[in-house]
């Protein structure tokens, strides 16, 4: 069974997130803040994280940033009591993988964990199949009906990237962190080139479109 880690300062909602989530199977750990979760990561493997934003002593932002800075890749989904653009774009640059808004809907809150974990096992794959469409990280091949897609890689590491994540959003911040590396002397607008040339590529292919998000970045659309 897949292992949660609630990070939520109110001990009702700590309690009713972890009984729900029970019920649908998952084992769950509970911690009331950012310290206490990252006391939790050392002796346990999780495979998601839900994470209030506003607790004490470490809130859910500074949190995620410390788990992406030492290259945790866990999923992270925060939840806030603000529908606040601001707080959305910095959680997105920051690398979490999803968002909702309280007063949540349990209910919704277990389809989402279901579909990040799905994602997050995609991602470890060499090969991803998107309809009929087929990703080769071996190759760097992308194939589909008679078509086949010989891509360079960075062009490839990045539909494979937007693929993987159905429906997430990245920004461009992101994109260049984890594909060109931190160090790498090529600017942002790098990604908007290589995005343009992955639409002409693959203008005519049904199974997917990449989105661009005004004022965010980008994201892959399954058709």
């Amino acid at each position: 069974m897949n292992k949660i880690l609630v990070v939520e300062d109110d001990e009702n909602l700590n309690l009713l997130y972890k009984s729900v989530l029970e019920k649908n199977n998952f084992i769950v750990f509970c911690a009331a803040n950012g310290l206490e979760a990252l006391a939790v990561l050392e002796k346990e493997y999780i495979d998601l994280i839900i994470s209030d934003i506003m607790m004490p002593d470490m809130d859910g932002f500074e949190f995620a940033q410390s788990l992406r800075d030492a290259n945790f890749q866990t999923p992270i989904m925060l939840i806030t009591a603000k529908d606040s653009f601001t707080d959305k774009k910095r959680g997105f640059e920051l690398g979490i993988d999803d968002y909702m808004v309280k007063p949540i809907d349990v209910n919704e809150m277990v389809l989402r964990v279901e579909a990040l974990l799905r994602r997050a096992q995609i991602a470890h794959n060499k090969e991803l199949l998107v309809g009929h469409t087929r990703l080769d990280q071996e190759t760097f091949q992308v194939t589909w009906g008679q078509q086949t897609e010989l891509l360079p890689q960075k062009e490839f590491l990045l539909l494979f990237k937007l693929l993987s994540y159905p429906d997430k959003i990245f920004t461009r911040h992101q994109l260049m962190e984890e594909i060109w590396g931190p160090d790498s002397d090529s600017e942002e607008r790098t990604i908007d080139v290589h995005i343009k040339r992955l639409r002409a590529r693959f203008q005519t292919n049904p199974d997917f479109q990449i989105v661009t998000i005004r004022g965010l970045g980008y994201k892959a659309a399954i058709s």
